[in-house]
């Protein structure tokens, strides 16, 4: 099987089966508040990759693990990605009108709406991460694992990485200053992912260490390749405005390296990401196809 055929089939099923345990934990749109719980569904439902679930599950199947314990968790990380999200879209941070295709949640709910919803979905994470009968674990390693998650998705990690995003909009940073922030805003919860896949399969040290090497360096490509798609990617394939970050005057790697030698650094940091699991056995192909994925999406 060709590498692209290999990849779609893996993606297009590991995505159903995310969708299907999406559903049976979130509350149904018609269960009180409804609002609320519409609005919650309408932005986890929206479309999706779905890429930080699928690294939670990779990262435990490329260290033999199982993926029944893992879906819980891997929810709980696509439940706070699309929170953060529906934040950033709000008119107060990027004001965006749409996203994936579709209106965003507070063109579609209001802003009190999609406030809500984003606090609800952060929250129930937290709830699913939390229950026993869940995520079937042993309470150390499930503390471990939730302790992950809660530093990735809070001011050391993802919130801090927006503030510092919100503060460079108003200064000049160096490429040192906007990697790091891109870590905790973008990379910190992919980190997560990975290194939670990892720590449920009861991976060792250097199979952890590994591991953690390749997702600091997929963190950083990921961001590189939305900023290149905002300056040269198909609005139509990608649901949303072109050209936001420079009509803004957002600092990107696009437009701090220029386009060429962001696409460079891009093919640097996925070969590095490829170079830190090469001894994995095969049960890591996943993991080597997502990482070029990364670099060569299209949305």
């Amino acid at each position: 099987m060709k590498h692209e055929d290999f990849l779609e089939a893996y993606l297009k099923d590991r995505r159903n089966i995310v969708e299907e345990a999406l559903d049976r934990y979130l509350p149904a749109g018609d269960q009180e508040p409804r609002e609320l719980h519409a609005a919650m569904r309408y932005s986890v439902f929206a479309g999706g990759k779905r890429i930080r679930p699928i690294l939670c599950m990779a990262s435990a199947e490329a260290c033999g693990g199982d993926l029944a314990p893992v879906m819980p968790v891997a929810c709980a990380l696509e439940l706070i990605h699309t929170y953060s999200l529906i934040h950033d879209d709000l008119p107060s941070m990027d004001n965006d009108d749409f996203r994936r295709g579709k209106p965003t949640s507070h063109k579609v709910f209001g802003e009190a709406a999609a406030i809500l919803a984003g606090d609800a979905l952060l929250t129930e994470a937290f709830a699913l991460l939390s229950r026993a009968e869940k995520v079937r674990l042993a309470a150390e390693r499930r503390l471990a694992v939730i302790q992950e998650i809660a530093l990735a998705a809070g001011a050391a990690g993802m919130v801090g990485g927006q503030a510092l995003d919100i503060r460079t909009d108003k200064e000049d940073p160096d490429i040192e200053a906007l990697t790091d922030m891109h870590r905790r805003k973008t990379g910190a919860l992919i980190m997560a992912a990975v290194k939670t896949g990892a720590l449920i399969a009861g991976a060792d040290e250097r199979k952890l260490s590994a591991l953690t090497g390749y997702a600091n360096r997929i963190g950083v490509a990921f961001q590189i390749a939305d900023d290149i798609l905002n300056v040269e990617g198909d609005e139509r394939l990608m649901g949303k405005r072109t050209g936001s970050d420079a009509a803004r005057g957002k600092i990107t790697y696009a437009s701090l390296l220029g386009l060429e030698a962001a696409k460079a650094r891009l093919a640097d940091e996925v070969g590095a990401a490829a170079a830190c699991i090469a001894s994995f056995d095969a049960r890591a192909l996943p993991l080597r196809a997502i990482a070029r994925f990364i670099m060569e999406r299209k949305s």
